[in-house]
């Protein structure tokens, strides 16, 4: 299942930053106490702890000194007052708290939680804190810290990460960067995060993906102040529920040249899965005719496969353009090597100036090029092929995803969209989109080939390049996430998200039929 509840969550994304104004705003221009903040974020984290691990006796919440360390304080204080066996651990030396997070230190000792600090404690004390815990409540490190984290910080999250206890995150999994996603030591991996007034960006792609766990968010009856505060979001997050009423209705009367004319070219010699896995993918999401040019040698396995795609064995580039004319999109990229024969399709495709999604050795060999700005083409890099387009290392790429999209955008115009945990697609404008979700049994080869044919199809059908992106991807994950729970992550492939698409775009259509009188 999807490891957060997307259709509950609000889809602007903000920086750290933005929401550090925010709540600036609010108590700054509103006139809202701050410790009353405090208070009513540590309440609704409380409230999650005791939805989902009530009998995870004992509770153990890890304090740092800031507003974060706050929470965790008031956490405890609403445990001990429930009943429940909680123990507190003052990573930071208490001595140095002020402001609110002193004052909910002291709410805490006054509602008789027991408050251990860390400086000191033997390390047989600190092994049966973690030993006994149930769960354990991350409130170490808020927005505010950027950067490895420092000891104690980072013993104590190789610890949580070590332990067997359920980690419920105050805000952000520590040790992670909420405006990018990205770690730059290690973070906690949480099963659940609670955030909020406004959600990070960074829970949502790169490492934030996998260490928030189910992200749930409290506005903290903010939503006033995010309007008034006028700060943006950098991002808006997208899934398939979100999307899924772009993909225009089939009148009754619908044919299929009406639906676009897709050509995958694909597939040199040993590669011709690739290729088969593309057209397949486009003619499952929708597309009116999909034709596949390829190496001859693949055309009687890719006919035995699909029949219904027209397969072209092509040995020379000079064949492609009447295969090109007849085209409305073109796919090309997966699995067309680096050698004469794929350096031949790429320059027919990109001659032709016809829409285009490039993915793979088409985005490898570009990177050997002048970049060309064109509006109406998606590349689909992954990290390497975008490091590769971006001359830079993949840990830069890795870092600030929504940089290094944005950058790629500049240097090659249309829609580009970075793959991974949380794919980034930008287009024209200052706000990317990010496709919520991850899921691990697409980790294998193919599954971008069957990206690449459904964003093909879809954009013959849309026409916009950039929704086309953000459709695709979604449709992607959501195939994968729904094969994925008929056989697990582990053995998953290309061809079982491939033969779920069909069912998950049927509840775009049963979704207008509900909407009908």
């Amino acid at each position: 299942m999807p490891p957060y509840a997307g259709h509950s969550l609000p889809d602007p994304l903000f920086s750290a930053d933005a929401v550090r104004q925010i709540d600036r705003y609010v108590i700054d221009q509103q006139g809202v106490d701050g410790f009353e903040l405090m208070q009513s974020a540590a309440q609704a984290a409380f409230r999650r702890l005791v939805r989902h691990w009530r009998d995870y006796a004992p509770v153990l919440v890890l304090c740092g000194a800031g507003n974060n360390g706050g929470d965790g304080y008031l956490v405890a204080a609403n445990a001990r007052r429930h009943g429940l066996v909680v123990q507190c651990l003052a990573v930071a030396p208490t001595e140095k708290l002020s402001g609110d997070a002193r004052k909910a230190w002291q709410r805490a000792l006054a509602d008789g939680v027991e408050v251990t600090e860390l400086a000191g404690l033997p390390e047989p004390e600190l092994d049966e804190l973690f030993g006994n815990a149930g769960l354990i409540v991350d409130a170490m490190l808020g927005t505010g810290v950027s950067g490895a984290p420092r000891e104690p910080f980072a013993a104590l999250i190789g610890r949580c990460n070590r332990s067997s206890a359920p980690v419920l995150a105050v805000d952000l999994p520590s040790g992670l960067n909420a405006t990018t996603g990205a770690a730059e030591g290690d973070v906690v991996r949480a099963a659940m995060t609670v955030t909020f007034i406004g959600l990070k960006a960074g829970l949502f792609t790169g490492q934030g993906a996998a260490a928030s766990g189910e992200v749930v968010f409290e506005s903290l009856d903010a939503t006033d102040g995010v309007a008034g505060s006028g700060q943006q979001p950098i991002a808006w997050r997208r899934d398939w529920a979100s999307v899924k009423s772009w993909l225009p209705e089939r009148p009754a009367n619908a044919h299929k040249g009406r639906f676009g004319h897709v050509l995958v070219v694909a597939g040199d010699r040993g590669f011709g899965g690739a290729g088969l896995l593309a057209a397949e993918a486009a003619a499952r999401s929708g597309a009116g005719l999909v034709s596949l040019a390829t190496r001859p040698e693949h055309v009687t396995a890719a006919l035995s496969r699909c029949p219904s795609v027209m397969v072209h064995g092509l040995i020379h580039g000079s064949e492609l353009p009447p295969l090109l004319d007849a085209a409305s999109v073109i796919v090309c990229g997966p699995g067309i090597g680096q050698s004469a024969w794929g350096q031949q399709m790429l320059d027919q495709v990109l001659a032709t100036g016809k829409p285009r999604v490039l993915d793979a050795d088409a985005l490898n060999l570009l990177s050997h090029r002048v970049a060309v700005p064109a509006e109406n083409q998606i590349l689909t890099p992954h990290p390497g092929e975008a490091a590769r387009l971006l001359n830079c290392p993949v840990p830069e790429v890795e870092a600030d995803r929504v940089a290094a999209v944005r950058r790629l955008q500049a240097l090659y115009g249309g829609t580009i969209l970075l793959k991974g945990a949380g794919t980034v697609i930008a287009s024209e404008g200052p706000v990317v989109d990010i496709v919520s979700g991850s899921n691990p049994g697409m980790a294998t080869g193919g599954m971008g080939d069957v990206l690449s044919g459904i964003i093909g199809a879809v954009y013959a059908q849309l026409g916009e390049p950039d929704k086309a992106a953000v459709l695709g991807a979604s449709v992607h994950l959501a195939a994968a996430d729904r094969a994925s729970e008929a056989m697990g992550f582990i053995g998953l492939i290309p061809n079982d998200v491939i033969d779920a698409l069909p069912a998950v775009f049927r509840e775009s259509e049963s979704g207008r039929a509900r909407e009908k009188p």
